[in-house]
């Protein structure tokens, strides 16, 4: 599987101008490690249904500690030269209520996460994409404890731990098996193939393939004519680390790049929405 440091060291060599994003992300993939995120997994029932996992959970978690992440991934963020993201250089003044934003985060309210960034006068974009990245360590501690309890069968398109779109698909082996993969949390679930994951169309005129033009290579972009969403797809021996996913997505943006220019997007939001309590 692939490690998230060997990952990160190549795309800070082939992307150069991206280092000071992924220095953010990096303060990311180093929360990993803090046991205070795993001790915040709630006792969440096994999903049932087409319910995530953490559909209606009770998280507690310190306010303290969420703090602090907030404000590290804000202080890289702010620094790192553009217009937009230095907006967020005084949003820790603000004194916003972090566990609204958390709870907020965790289930991608993306109107809440707008409301709290004109209320600290930061950019509503470059806040998103800061906030987007605060509850990954949790969820990705979310992913470890329940992994194994995830049920074989699952059969929805969004993720089952925590409700989010697949950020890629992975065709494995020589068996040809398909998985989403969440960007967020990291987990994988059996994909559908010949099937839309947004308005899951499975009718063959609407599916479509962008194949890259240079030979040999190893990743396609599925997309859907009816709702114009689309899916990054990897063929790979195996699959990435967890915490690795959301490198690998980054990773592929010349696919992004590609299915943009033709019309196509990725859904906004959670794939499904749901609520929790963060005491």
């Amino acid at each position: 599987m692939n490690a998230p440091g060997p990952m990160l060291a190549t795309l800070k060599r082939q992307r150069p101008e991206w280092e000071p994003w992924l220095a953010v992300v990096e303060e990311v993939l180093q929360e990993n490690q803090w046991r205070i995120w795993s001790g915040a997994v709630p006792n969440a029932a096994v999903p049932s249904g087409a319910a995530p996992r953490l559909a209606g959970a009770v998280i507690t978690v310190s306010s303290r500690e969420v703090q602090r992440l907030l404000d590290r991934l804000l202080r890289k963020a702010s620094r790192s030269g553009t217009p937009q993201m230095a907006t967020l250089e005084h949003v820790s003044d603000a004194k916003l209520d972090v566990l609204d934003l958390f709870a907020a985060t965790v289930c991608q309210d993306v109107d809440r996460i707008v409301e709290i960034a004109a209320a600290c006068g930061a950019e509503p974009e470059a806040f998103q994409a800061v906030a987007a990245l605060l509850p990954v360590p949790f969820l990705q501690a979310c992913n470890r404890s329940w992994a194994t309890t995830i049920p074989e069968d699952w059969v929805e398109p969004y993720c089952p731990v925590c409700g989010a779109w697949p950020a890629f698909a992975e065709v494995r082996g020589i068996e040809r098996s398909r998985y989403y993969r969440c960007g967020r949390c990291g987990g994988e679930w059996h994909a559908h193939g010949l099937s839309c994951p947004f308005c899951e169309t499975t009718d063959h005129r609407d599916l479509d393939a962008l194949v890259p033009e240079s030979p040999g290579a190893s990743a396609v972009v599925d997309a859907c004519t009816r709702c114009r969403g689309y899916v990054k797809t990897f063929n790979r021996l195996q699959g990435c680390a967890p915490l690795a996913v959301l490198l690998e997505d980054l990773g592929g943006v010349a696919l992004d790049v590609a299915a943009l220019e033709q019309g196509y997007h990725r859904p906004a939001g959670a794939g499904y929405a749901f609520e929790i309590e963060v005491k």
